[in-house]
């Protein structure tokens, strides 16, 4: 009976041959195969079902693998009834080159007996490369060996078998060689290396081969060794000049031991073969006593006294030996070039040691005559001029050169030059002469002067004296002499009307500036004067500059005081009732200053008054308040006198005299006034100006009272006609409603109630509000209903703004 099992492990196929023997029905025999290499612990077959035994039956007989040799790498699993690998399989270890290579086991079972023949083949992989014995190899090969020469014979092993062992050899490269591969009797291949082509050592005198073994696994394996071939010479090739020809040169009179020509020739081959020696071949009878060859380097050297004169040109023949017998020849030609023994002489034909500034380009400086005495080459002469001047040289006629500007010639930049002409023969090595010359460039006015800024501010005090220097200005002029002599001129304008040259001079030479009158502060601020300055040319060449003179203020002025006015004729005087508060404001002396500054800063200070304590004045504003209550006992006639000072260095200050009457009627001013009056030879008629002046502000103001309520009057019957009255209706606007027709604002009526007040701190007017105001307007829900609306609104907008009323008495 036979059975077939397969069982895939990785890519491999595990096959399980069967063969079942009945020998007394306790023997049969398995087979399985399984790849080398395999982990340990994986799967070979399943006895039990292979065998047609149930796994319980394995465990309950006690089945084991005898132990054997070949047992430790097969185990088998009880349990599963399975055997697996038990350690990891190298078949080229267990069997070497035996094929095929097998594992013999037998597994035994008790009650009953039996024996079971298991065998399993272990399969080759190709887990091995082809390998040489060496890594390298070096061969020695004459260049003369023919093609066919066989050179080596050499074999690699490798320990697969099958289709996974050796296979065959490849060369690389196959230039010059090539391999041919053969089989021993038992069947191991081997490579012959043999020559294919001639080798030529000049060319490649060491050559690398790589010889490749390879098996047929897969994938594949190979093995490689490094051929190193010497290519040993012979003497196949003849010394070669490298220039069929060699031509030099010498200069006579050369010291010995010149050098004049190193000849070369090189011989292909190595060693002794290539080995090259220099000999004199054919030569003149004096050759010999002047040049000398040395044999070795081929080195041309200068032994006697050569002489250009006696003998300009040498041929001689040179032959090159190598030590195998081989020569070759060449000739050598000596040029002997003649020594540049003369310098260049320079002679100064025509010469201007000065020239204008302005020159234009191309104008003549000078003209110079170079020659050589030498001849050809050594006689031939370049002349220049050193490099960064304006200037140029030009060849006119045969050895005459003229020297020209070649460029913006600038004076003040470069008063001088020093031209140095150089004049090089062509010879070698080149002689030459050198002659400096030293041109003086001439001024010209083409420089204005430059002031120093092109604005200047200065600053006087004011009251000065007349003459006073205010300012210096300076400009300097880059030319020369009278070309840079700067006068200075002030340029006509005009100041209030007047000519600056009426207020302001200005020194022509030193450039100073100075006051002509004395300057006041409050009239002039500040004076703007032009200055030129002009040189002395011709024409004259100038340029402008500005100064600003600041006018200083000084405290030359005393304040001024504008209220209460001082009158001589009569007296005025402030009123204080008898019942005013503390703190109640009088009057207030009003000051002003001229000058500017911290010189037009006022104090006010109370020097003298009839009751200090009853009055004082603000430092800072001149207000005059009282500092408590009046009392009975307090003159009515108060005469307050008031210091008005500025914050100048030193202060100047002015007095002014304030009178105050306490008193709560004018009857009772009048009466101590008038009294006043007579003792001061006041003006009898003061009284009565006083009265006329009462009278007519009463009247005026009864007069408007009577006018206001007129109007009110008349306003209120209109209103009242219309409301009765089956007139259409005409719109009346409220006080400043726009006119939407464009014909501006609609008139307001206001009414007021007038009121007085003596203090700045506190209002005590009263704001009427705006009467009332009657509206009509048509009812278009039914005809002939009116309805009136009455609006009220305050009249002024900005409540803080009062109307005072002051009575001077």
């Amino acid at each position: 009976m036979h059975s077939f099992r397969m069982a895939r492990t990785g890519k491999w196929q595990v096959r399980a041959f069967i063969l079942i023997f009945l020998i007394d029905e306790t023997i049969c025999q398995i087979r399985y195969s399984v790849p080398e290499e395999m982990r340990k612990g994986s799967f070979v077959g399943n006895v039990a079902e292979d065998l047609g035994i149930d796994s319980k039956r394995l465990k309950s007989g006690g089945a084991r693998i005898v132990i054997s040799d070949s047992s430790e790498y097969i185990r088998l699993d009880v349990d599963k009834g399975n055997l697996v690998v038990g350690e990891r399989i190298d078949r080229e270890q267990l069997c070497g080159h035996t094929s095929p290579c097998s594992l013999n086991l037998e597994m035994i079972m008790t009650n009953p007996i039996q024996l079971h023949s298991v065998v399993v083949e272990v399969l080759d992989v190709n887990d091995n490369a082809p390998a040489f014995q060496e890594k390298e190899m070096n061969l020695e090969l004459v260049e003369s060996a023919l093609p066919g020469t066989e050179i080596l014979q050499v074999s690699a092993t490798d320990p697969d078998v099958g289709i996974n062992a050796l296979h065959g050899y490849t060369i690389h490269p196959k230039t010059h060689f090539n391999i041919k591969v053969s089989s021993s009797p038992n069947g191991h291949k081997y490579a012959q290396l043999y020559l294919s082509e001639p080798l030529d050592r000049e060319k490649e005198g060491k050559l690398l081969l790589t010889l490749t073994a390879v098996d047929g696994g897969e994938p594949q394996r190979s093995g490689t060794l490094k051929i190193h071939v010497t290519v040993r010479d012979t003497n196949d090739n003849a010394p070669v000049f490298m220039q069929s020809i060699f031509k030099a040169s010498v200069k006579e009179n050369v010291p010995g031991g010149t050098l004049v020509v190193s000849l070369s020739a090189t011989d292909a081959d190595e060693g002794i073969n290539g080995h090259v020696t220099y000999h004199f071949n054919r030569m003149s009878g004096n050759v010999a006593e002047l040049f000398h060859l040395d044999e070795n380097t081929g080195d041309l050297t200068v032994t006697g006294i050569i002489d250009y004169e006696e003998n300009k040109l040498y041929e001689i023949g040179v032959q090159a030996k190598d030590q195998g017998g081989q020569s070759t020849s060449t000739n050598l030609i000596i040029e002997v070039i003649d020594v540049n023994d003369n310098p260049p002489l320079i002679t100064l034909t025509s010469f201007s040691n000065a020239i204008a500034e302005d020159s234009p380009s191309g104008t003549t400086v000078a003209i110079i005559n170079v020659k050589d005495l030498d001849s050809g080459k050594n006689g031939k002469v370049d002349c220049s001029v050193n490099s960064n001047i304006p200037f140029a040289i030009h060849s006119s006629l045969k050895n005459y050169y003229t020297l020209v500007t070649n460029g913006v010639l600038d004076r003040e930049r470069n008063p001088v030059y020093n031209i140095t002409f150089s004049a090089v023969d062509e010879g070698s090595p080149p002689l030459s002469t050198n002659k400096t010359i030293t041109l003086r460039i001439a001024d010209v006015n083409d420089n204005a002067p430059i002031f120093e800024q092109s604005y200047y501010e200065a600053s006087v005090m004011e009251n000065n004296s007349p003459g006073l220097s205010v300012f210096s200005v300076q400009a300097r002029d880059s030319d020369s002499g009278q070309n840079a002599r700067v006068s200075y001129l002030l340029i006509d304008t005009e100041l209030n009307g007047s000519p600056i040259s009426t207020y302001i001079s200005v020194n022509a030479e030193s450039g100073v500036i100075q006051a002509l009158r004395s300057f006041d502060y409050e009239q002039i601020k500040t004076i703007h004067i032009f200055v030129k300055g002009q040189d002395g040319g011709s024409p004259p060449l100038s340029s402008n500059t500005t100064v600003r003179i600041n006018i200083e203020d000084q405290n030359d002025n005393p304040p001024q005081v504008l209220y209460p006015v001082q009158t001589g004729g009569s007296l005025v005087a402030e009123m204080v009732p008898r019942s005013a508060d503390v703190g109640y404001l009088v009057t207030k002396v009003v000051a002003v200053d001229v000058d500017s500054g911290q010189n037009a800063w006022l104090s006010y200070k109370l020097q003298k008054s009839t009751d200090r304590a009853l009055f004082e004045v603000g430092l800072q504003n001149g207000e005059i308040r009282t500092i408590r209550q009046v009392t009975d006992k307090d003159a009515v006639k108060q005469r307050l006198t008031v210091i008005v000072e500025d914050n100048g260095q030193p202060s100047r200050s002015a007095t002014v005299i304030v009178n105050v009457a306490v008193a709560d009627s004018f009857p009772e001013v009048l009466s101590e006034f008038t009294e006043l009056t007579h003792d001061k030879e006041y003006n009898d008629n003061l009284t009565f100006y006083l009265v006329l002046a009462l009278a007519v502000v009463s009247f005026l103001f009864i007069t408007c009272l009577v006018v206001i309520i007129s109007v009110k009057i008349y306003r209120w019957r209109q209103s009242r006609i219309l409301y009765h009255s089956n007139l259409p209706v005409i719109p009346y606007y409220p006080p400043r409603y726009s006119d939407t027709l464009g014909t501006g604002t609609l008139p307001h009526v206001y009414n007021y109630e007038v009121c007085r007040t003596t203090d700045s701190r506190k209002s005590d007017c009263k704001f009427g509000r705006a009467g009332s105001q009657n509206v009509l307007i048509m009812d278009p829900s039914s005809t002939g209903t009116m309805q009136r609306i009455q609006s009220e609104k305050s009249i002024l907008d900005e409540p803080d703004s009062p109307l005072e009323v002051r009575t001077l008495t």
